[in-house]
């Protein structure tokens, strides 16, 4: 059966039913199969030469995760005739392979019988993925939570209970260790925050004029504060950069983390590299200049080749030296929120090297 005349609205955009990424099932008045494209196929495990004509319960034997008939509860050829859809859910095919299947009833005239029935199949693969991604979210939370309050806990409730036989240090101590675990937990509930926000595309950017070179001397100030031999750190700032527009607190961000797994996973001197992106395109500034270009390298291992792609995803860790793995994600998030890009590579020195272009950008209000 010919059916290029009841998909002739996908060929005028100059697609074929076979280039959508979701299974496409249309089945005509009489409930026959006209389409059945490559994508149903493939998650179906049927061809559309099997499929092409035959009663549309008979090429989908679909069955709700009960193992009841799903056509025989649905009839969308005899049941409600003001029945317009039905909402994406949860099916088995033979074998009880799960598949996610919406259909949409299209009729001529309100109430009248259906014209065709179009359904939509999905695999449950990337949802799947998805849900295995927010397990193991919830695990890593659970786990990075679990030590510091165990320790806030512990510390807190021994100092109500025999606060009068501790010195002045030894509750100096205990509340320092305190206030450090409090922090950690700030942090992480910052992370997830952060997370949430780049997942649903929500990241805000309020951009203001940023002195990166400030900035980079700033996060290195606080390493040697925290007791890195100054001499492990090179800047290299180059005297004439464009004018940088981006959220400060939020490049504060990308430019500790960098610099904090530089010196936490590397090792040896740590270059910081600050110069002008040259550019020609529309985002270029007045000076010619389309960004700034930041490079964080050390001297360490480096990163296997096999784990490069890996980097920037979620959970990935560099080493086993404590962290949540989601750093790196956050960064990579933050950059391309400015419009940016990141990258990293080996360093000369046999380390790892990280890159972030930041575009020249525009105050918030002309943004």
């Amino acid at each position: 059966m010919d059916f290029t005349d009841d998909v002739s609205d996908l060929k005028t955009l100059g697609l074929d039913p076979d280039d959508l990424p979701d299974g496409l099932v249309v089945a005509d008045e009489t409930g026959r199969v006209i389409c059945f494209n490559a994508a149903a196929a493939r998650i179906t495990a049927s061809t559309p030469a099997e499929a092409l004509g035959r009663p549309v319960d008979e090429a989908l034997p679909l069955e709700d995760l009960k193992g009841r008939r799903w056509w025989t509860l649905t009839d969308p050829y005899g049941g409600l005739a003001i029945r317009s859809a039905q909402p994406e859910r949860h099916l088995l095919l033979p074998g009880n392979r799960e598949v996610l299947v919406a259909a949409r009833y299209v009729r001529q005239h309100p109430a009248g019988p259906l014209h065709r029935l179009v359904i939509t199949l999905r695999s449950t693969e990337a949802r799947l993925r998805n849900e295995r991604s927010h397990a193991e979210l919830i695990a890593t939370v659970a786990h990075e939570l679990r030590s510091p309050l165990t320790s806030v806990k512990g510390f807190t409730a021994t100092l109500l209970a025999k606060w009068e036989r501790f010195t002045d240090d030894q509750k100096r101590l205990m509340l320092e260790t305190v206030h450090a675990d409090a922090n950690r937990v700030t942090r992480l509930i910052a992370e997830l925050l952060d997370i949430s926000r780049i997942d649903s595309g929500r990241l805000e950017v309020r951009r203001q004029r940023v002195d990166i070179a400030a900035a980079v001397r700033r996060h290195v100030e606080a390493q040697t504060t925290a007791g890195e031999d100054p001499g492990r750190f090179v800047t290299l700032v180059s005297p004439e950069l464009p004018d940088l527009w981006a959220d400060p607190d939020k490049i504060d961000q990308v430019l500790g983390n960098l610099l904090e797994n530089a010196v936490r996973h590397g090792a040896g001197t740590v270059t910081i590299e600050v110069t002008p992106s040259p550019g020609q395109g529309a985002t270029a500034g007045a000076d010619g200049m389309e960004g700034t270009e930041v490079t964080v390298s050390d001297e360490g291992p480096g990163i296997p080749e096999e784990s490069m792609s890996r980097v920037f995803t979620r959970f990935w860790r560099g080493s086993k030296r404590g962290g949540t793995g989601l750093g790196l994600y956050i960064v990579k998030g933050i950059v391309e929120a400015h419009g940016g890009t990141i990258s990293v590579s080996r360093a000369p020195g046999g380390g790892a090297r990280f890159r972030f272009t930041l575009p020249v950008g525009a105050p918030a209000h002309l943004a």
